[in-house]
């Protein structure tokens, strides 16, 4: 990798990492579930509009976006509403990484290094660290929720992935652009059964306020730059290098979120906390960069599906990690 790819890189990283003090100050605002339907709506109205959608199956793209967009936003938005610590949030929503090792050996088939079952082990050492530091100061649930935003990310993976398997030669943008369109009315119709009807419309009617800019400027960073800017940089960077080389780099936005935090918000993580965290993200880099034994069903398909022009042009295998935006 370059040094100015690596800068971009690195840029993505940070992007990622401040995008969390955007969503705690969305949620001094807006309900969780209508904060995030409300995300992901302002940019699926331009997509819907402007961006063609992508030739992949109708199956694969909901249940990318039922897992990132549905389930990963409105078990992080509920967690950090009900007490998760922002920086802390950054990090257990990793689990993502280890969660989608797995749903890969058991629904793709795919075959796993001793390696990768180390690491996996190694990151689950970790959040159990980190869970007993919670019981020690706060209530678990939080962090239980961030961990099902965690497993919910990671179906978004295993829908992404069975996406581009079917569908060679897939705009990845194109395909990350598509999946905002199947959050938003979900989002806003369990908003309404659980937060009112009313009561998200009323808060964002109220943001039109003198004290209702830092609302917007929150949803505006978390659409502009947390998705589109990074998401946009990390779809040229995966289609630059292997997988492996750049899905690391995803791991150091919980340094980012956590130092944010720390730095704005004065959240000061125990040292039980951190130790869990280093032993999380090692853990975590193990399991995603140990590779797989052999290729899943899913990835036959796909490489029996390219055509002669592309065969073997592909920088990314069908069995590498398939990184998605973060939150």
């Amino acid at each position: 990798m370059t040094n100015r790819d690596r800068l971009l890189g690195l840029g993505v990283v940070v992007l990622w990492g401040l995008n969390f003090l955007a969503i705690r100050v969305g949620l001094d605002h807006f309900p969780p579930f209508f904060f995030a339907g409300l995300r992901f709506a302002v940019i699926a109205v331009p997509v819907l509009v402007f961006v063609p959608r992508p030739a992949v199956p109708w199956r694969w793209l909901l249940l990318y976006g039922i897992g990132f967009g549905i389930l990963q936003f409105a078990f992080l938005f509920s967690a950090m509403r009900a007490g998760m610590p922002t920086g802390l949030a950054s990090l257990v929503l990793q689990s993502s990484a280890p969660f989608t090792v797995l749903l890969g050996a058991v629904l793709l088939r795919e075959r796993l290094r001793g390696v990768q079952l180390f690491g996996i082990a190694v990151a689950v050492a970790g959040m159990a660290v980190i869970g007993w530091d919670r019981m020690q100061h706060a209530a678990l649930l939080p962090l239980l929720l961030t961990l099902a935003a965690g497993l919910g990310w990671a179906f978004g993976n295993i829908g992404s992935r069975l996406a581009a398997a079917e569908s060679a030669g897939v705009n990845p943008l194109h395909l990350t652009l598509w999946m905002t369109v199947v959050p938003p009315l979900p989002l806003f119709a369990l908003s309404a059964l659980t937060e009112g009807p009313a009561t998200g419309w009323h808060d964002l009617a109220a943001a039109f306020g003198p004290d209702g800019l830092p609302a917007f400027a929150a949803l505006a960073y978390i659409a502009l730059l947390g998705t589109i800017a990074g998401s946009g940089l990390w779809t040229y960077l995966m289609s630059r290098y292997p997988a492996g080389t750049v899905a690391p780099l995803s791991l150091l936005v919980p340094v980012v979120g956590i130092a944010a935090s720390w730095f704005f918000l004065d959240e000061t993580p125990s040292a039980v906390a951190l130790a869990g965290a280093v032993i999380v993200i090692a853990g975590a880099f193990t399991a995603t960069s140990g590779g797989s034994l052999r290729r899943g069903r899913w990835g036959r398909r796909r490489t029996a599906a390219a055509s002669p022009e592309t065969a073997g042009t592909e920088k990314i295998t069908p069995t590498d990690p398939v990184p998605v935006p973060a939150a």
